[in-house]
């Protein structure tokens, strides 16, 4: 099923990411699995970067400009060679948005209740919004 993902900030007017498509199976039933399978498949992308050396270490116009609208240029390299470990991004992604670090909304609709049964149908808009301190320490 293709969803489209959308990363926001608060105190940021413009999102992150602008609406960038994204495949997820058809057998997602709660916002935990949702999350569950969202940090795994970017966990693996994550891990299947190269750490190889690049022979020639530029950029392109075309890539400088692409990665621009991001807000962020680089090679795309690992300079590490640590792999991260999906289960423990799993679990420090429930434990985010149990604590309030990020909301999630479908469309228009803020999920709040990480077990109720979701439903996602094709094209959806998926938002994750990060939360911030506005002032003063975390303890």
């Amino acid at each position: 099923m293709n969803i489209y993902i959308k990363l926001k900030s608060v105190g940021k007017k413009r999102p992150v990411l602008e609406n960038a498509p994204y495949d997820l199976p058809e057998d997602i039933n709660s916002l935990r699995q949702l999350l569950e399978t969202i940090v795994r498949q970017e966990t693996e992308k994550y891990n299947n970067r190269g750490t190889e050396n690049m022979l020639v270490p530029f950029l392109t116009e075309a890539e400088i400009s692409d990665q621009s609208t991001v807000g962020k240029v680089g090679f795309g390299r690992l300079y590490s060679d640590k792999k991260a470990d999906p289960e423990k991004a799993v679990e420090t992604a429930l434990q985010g948005f149990e604590d309030g670090l990020f909301r999630v909304v479908i469309n228009e609709t803020e999920i709040t209740d990480i077990n109720n049964t979701l439903v996602i149908n094709e094209n959806d808009v998926l938002t994750f919004i990060r939360l911030t301190f506005l002032a003063g320490r975390l303890w």
